[in-house]
């Protein structure tokens, strides 16, 4: 007998590498509350609250360049400058110093979020999916491979050149060691995942027609428009 699809399946998610191979997405993981600063500005204590992770689908993932709809039921769409970092090795249970056995490399990126869908989750104790896990809302730059652990390096975002984020990678509560082996007690990690790994102070909100860039140390810028609402 023979076995067909119901219908075709969607092609997987690829990330640009910058040797010009392609990286297949295979989960996103994001950290949040990871920059002391912006722990603040979000209303939480840094020295109470410990930083945590939420998860985005993979087709969440789109290139640098592209033009992201306008999300619906938000009138409050806002910017996180991110490092990315891209897992090449699997594992559980992986300790902080055996980290940079298991990345692949690094890129700059973006976790786009519905803010108010955000705080009104917070105040009814909800999760945030409706938040963050939303189409097109982790726009991703080429990744660069990498065999080291990244412990510094300056992170800054503008929109329409004006800069709204700046921080360094040294500024991270959970240094990226740290994260991996945090994620990896959960879930075991493979390669194809990626790591979204906290944004510094400065998040706000983007309109129809924006450029927001992305820029880290040593990394391709990541690039993005705001677009009108999707239609369809």
């Amino acid at each position: 007998m023979c076995v067909s699809d119901v219908f075709e399946a969607p092609a997987a998610t690829r990330a640009a590498v910058s040797d010009g191979r392609r990286f297949p997405v295979r989960r996103v993981f994001c950290i949040g509350r990871n920059y002391a600063a912006h722990a603040r500005e979000m209303g939480s204590d840094p020295d109470r609250d410990p930083p945590f992770f939420f998860t985005k689908w993979a087709e969440a993932v789109v290139p640098s360049g592209t033009t992201i709809a306008y999300p619906p039921e938000t009138a409050d769409f806002h910017y996180e400058a991110e490092l990315v970092v891209a897992i090449g090795k699997g594992g559980r249970d992986i300790a902080p110093d055996d980290a940079a056995a298991h990345i692949f490399g690094y890129a700059a990126g973006l976790d786009m979020t519905r803010r108010d869908l955000q705080q009104a989750a917070k105040d009814k104790g909800r999760p945030w999916d409706t938040a963050k896990n939303v189409e097109q809302s982790a726009p991703l730059g080429v990744i660069h491979p990498a065999s080291a652990v990244m412990t510094a390096g300056a992170i800054a975002l503008t929109v329409n050149g004006a800069v709204r984020q700046q921080g360094d990678i040294a500024d991270l509560i959970w240094p990226i060691g740290d994260i991996i082996a945090y994620v990896s007690r959960f879930y075991r990690l493979e390669p194809g995942d990626l790591i979204y790994t906290g944004t510094p102070s400065g998040v706000g909100p983007v309109v129809e027609g924006d450029e927001i860039v992305v820029t880290i140390a040593g990394l391709s810028p990541c690039t993005v428009r705001i677009g009108a609402p999707a239609r369809d």
